[in-house]
């Protein structure tokens, strides 16, 4: 007789408590039942069982063994289960939350791509600042950049990128180049002020591998990061943002990158999707799209193009509407 089915009968012996229930529900005689038990306990030496004319109940041995045998059980499913899910075509419903920045500059074409190649998933995507619950507002994944704060998600990176300083060529030449973050309070700096890792106060580095604190000082401040680079596009002054976001205008010149021997450890970017046993076709398909498709360099990862030491960025570096800039190490 087979192990694993042993095993399977043994199981469903135990959790019906009589011989008779397990084989009217596996639909075997009481005595093939009573055969495959036997067997078992044959093989291991052990007596599984107690059974008696009114009871049947678990020896110390077969209480483990027990235990042993649900766990294998189990992975044997998910394992077959794993397999099927191969051989079935991915279809059906997909809700995604992502930010709306990296949302409409990165997934939407990505989703364009991804029905073309999946025309039997339907997707609904979902833009927003604040992180949504998955289970609860029923999102089969999210795209998020934040850190995690929920353990019981699983998370699966599919880039990252990196926070940098940056300004309009037209701006540095009038203001000049910041050489270290105390000159930025010489600066018109656009700061945001909304709740997302793009915070108020910019988070940098050293050549000491210290993590510095800024809180920088200008006219303008909005709780959407779109707003601060356009206005920065336009020349009125520098701003943190990150590398998906500004990274076509640093790459084309549009816009520089300052102060960056400072730079901040690189974000992560994460496709988070509920803890499931069986993780559906349709997800996994998902999640496996967006970490080929930026998995490797990100386009929005080029080299950027540096002020550099020109005379043409060492202008004046006086700048109205601004004020002391309070420079700490962070904690």
């Amino acid at each position: 007789m087979d192990r694993f089915e042993n095993m399977r009968i043994f199981t469903k012996v135990v959790e019906a408590s009589s011989f008779t229930t397990a084989s009217a529900g596996l639909g075997l005689s009481t005595s093939m039942v009573s055969q495959h038990v036997k067997q078992l306990e044959e093989r291991l030496g052990a007596r599984l069982l107690n059974r008696t004319t009114r009871r049947m109940g678990l020896t110390e041995v077969g209480r483990a063994y027990y235990d042993r045998c649900k766990r294998l059980l189990s992975d044997l499913e998910e394992a077959e289960a794993a397999v099927g899910r191969m051989q079935v075509a991915p279809r059906g419903d997909l809700r995604v939350n992502a930010t709306p920045v990296f949302g409409v500059l990165h997934l939407a074409p990505a989703v364009a791509d991804f029905t073309a190649r999946f025309p039997s998933i339907s997707i609904e995507v979902m833009l927003s600042d604040r992180i949504v619950d998955l289970v609860d507002e029923s999102f089969d994944v999210a795209v998020r950049v934040e850190p995690l704060p929920d353990s019981s998600l699983v998370a699966r990176q599919v880039a990252s990128c990196r926070m940098v300083i940056c300004g309009a060529p037209a701006y540095l030449k009038k203001h000049g180049m910041p050489r270290t973050p105390a000159d930025l309070a010489n600066h018109n700096c656009l700061t945001f002020t909304g709740t997302s890792y793009i915070r108020g106060a910019w988070q940098l580095g050293s050549s000491k591998a210290e993590a510095l604190e800024v809180s920088p000082r200008g006219n303008l401040r909005s709780n959407n990061a779109a707003v601060l680079l356009l206005a920065a596009l336009e020349g009125q002054g520098l701003v943190a943002l990150p590398t998906y976001m500004v990274g076509d205008a640093v790459k084309s010149g549009r816009l520089r990158t300052v102060l960056d021997d400072y730079a901040p450890p690189p974000l992560t970017i994460r496709a988070v999707y509920p803890h499931g046993r069986h993780l559906s076709a349709k997800v996994r398909t998902f999640v496996d799209f967006l970490a080929a498709r930026f998995g490797r360099e990100a386009q929005w990862e080029g080299r950027p193009k540096t002020s550099g030491t020109t005379a043409a960025c060492q202008g004046s570096r006086k700048h109205r509407g601004k004020g002391a800039i309070h420079v700490k190490k962070a904690a």
